[in-house]
């Protein structure tokens, strides 16, 4: 007797954590991230599996901003700085084994269907963004890549730029890696 009353308890409590995942999944819009000191939000929809960055491979005649390829979960992934490639910083000085931040830096692999094995080096995870918690931030950027999403505030006042994985997978210069 106690063994049902057991497993109807687990059944229970799996059930009220999968209608707690979907709500969720319906009002989470954004994976928001930190590179450079700048926030970004990049759609659940176009974002994989997020890694702790570890060991690469570095890729001779590379731009400065791909770092070189790792292995997540035995597929071969290049690994590219998200502030490099944005120009917010030199890559090539900012991503040294010894720096400081890499404790908390992350790679943020591209969704599967995107078909694009790439990982995004992001300096910290700030946590999931919906609409309801930012507002748009009227601050238009002019001559912006087809990846550049909107701008947002947060109720602290940070801004948030909204980066398309999809459009970014697909954008010429991301995708010209040689140097």
């Amino acid at each position: 007797m106690a063994k049902k009353e057991a497993l109807r308890e687990l059944q229970s409590r799996l059930a009220e954590r999968l209608q707690a995942a979907r709500t969720e999944a319906r009002t989470a819009n954004w994976l928001a991230v930190e590179a450079a000191g700048h926030g970004f939000l990049l759609p659940l929809s176009d974002a994989g599996e997020i890694f702790p960055f570890g060991a690469y491979i570095g890729v001779p005649h590379t731009a400065p901003w791909f770092i070189g390829v790792a292995n997540l979960r035995g597929g071969l992934h290049g690994v590219v700085d998200l502030a490099g490639f944005l120009g917010f910083r030199n890559t090539a000085a900012g991503v040294a084994p010894s720096d400081s931040v890499r404790d908390q830096a992350r790679l943020v692999a591209f969704n599967p269907m995107l078909e694009v094995n790439c990982a995004l080096l992001v300096e910290r995870l700030s946590g999931l963004r919906s609409k309801e918690q930012l507002q748009p931030d009227t601050d238009e950027l002019h001559g912006k890549p087809a990846f550049v999403g909107g701008r947002y505030r947060d109720a602290q006042g940070r801004k948030w730029q909204e980066l398309s994985l999809g459009a970014l997978a697909a954008d010429e210069a991301f995708l010209k890696i040689v140097g």
